[in-house]
């Protein structure tokens, strides 16, 4: 990702591309990668926190929204954590856009508009459970390589987010969650008016969602008890939360303001995230079709 690209909107990129090796569903352990293959995620992830952070968008952990996504987040963790070699973090950003991104290294960014958008807890943890995905096939590293060879990533990256709705539906079981959630945010976004056509680097919400659904209702031996009923699903917690932070319901419009001094000043020389050895990589689309 090109640091000097971040969105003056605020709005968020999503990390998303190839990953070349196959996601074992049943694997304990990370799989192996090469040192150079860690510092470049890593210095990526930590260039990434760092502007955020230098721009004041991350929401300090005393915020109550984080009790929104916490519960929801650490069982998710328990399961993706042993596929991946460095335990997952999850960040709030102010920002209204609704969206979520995962950044090499670990990092699962969740916006405030996302969470005033979502409306149970198996939709917020469907979100969670295709970014960390994303991050468990090394996709943002993967379009980098194969974009260094002068390949053509869209079809690539239309691959990945298949893979990272797949494998998301796994570990969303695994950890307890209705994977159906995944595709209940999925005809919400179509329901908006937002439909998405294969042009871009995702492929169609008509496409996702019904390779997704395939899934559930071929796989019984994974999906067999979970059923497609959102009137069953445990809302979330958002709309009482908001509602104490004075946002009335809405993302916060600069939240917590009390916070904002910590922040470093964008002139500050320590504030400058440190560009590192390896180029960035290119800017990655948003969930789920934004």
């Amino acid at each position: 990702m090109n640091r000097t690209r971040f969105h003056s909107s605020r709005t968020l990129a999503l990390a998303v591309a190839i990953g070349l090796a196959t996601f074992a569903r049943g694997a304990a352990s990370p799989p192996e990668v090469s040192s150079q293959e860690r510092a470049w995620e890593v210095q990526v992830g930590q260039e990434t926190y760092a502007s955020y952070l230098q721009r004041g968008e991350v929401i300090s952990r005393q915020s109550q929204l984080y009790e929104i996504i916490e519960p929801i987040a650490h069982s998710i963790a328990a399961v993706a954590d042993r596929t991946y070699y460095a335990p997952f973090r999850f960040i709030l950003l102010n920002e209204p856009e609704p969206n979520a991104f995962s950044m090499p290294g670990g990092n699962v960014y969740i916006t405030t508009g996302m969470l005033s958008y979502l409306r149970n807890r198996d939709e917020l943890a469907g979100v969670i459970c295709h970014e960390v995905n994303h991050d468990i096939h090394h996709d943002m590293y993967n379009v980098y390589e194969s974009s260094r060879g002068g390949a053509q990533p869209i079809a690539y990256e239309r691959a990945a987010e298949t893979r990272a709705d797949r494998s998301g539906a796994y570990t969303c079981a695994r950890a307890g969650f209705n994977p159906w959630g995944m595709v209940w945010n999925m005809r919400m976004h179509r329901g908006m008016g937002q439909q998405m056509t294969a042009t871009t680097d995702h492929p169609s919400d008509d496409q996702r969602l019904n390779d997704l659904v395939a899934l559930l209702t071929t796989d019984r031996a994974a999906f067999g008890k979970f059923r497609d009923d959102i009137a069953a699903a445990a809302p979330l917690s958002n709309v009482r939360v908001f509602a104490q932070s004075g946002s009335g319901g809405q993302y916060p419009q600069q939240y917590p303001s009390q916070y904002q001094q910590q922040y470093p000043e964008p002139n500050s020389s320590e504030a400058q995230p440190q560009t590192g050895p390896y180029p960035p990589p290119p800017l990655p689309a948003c969930y789920p079709g934004c």
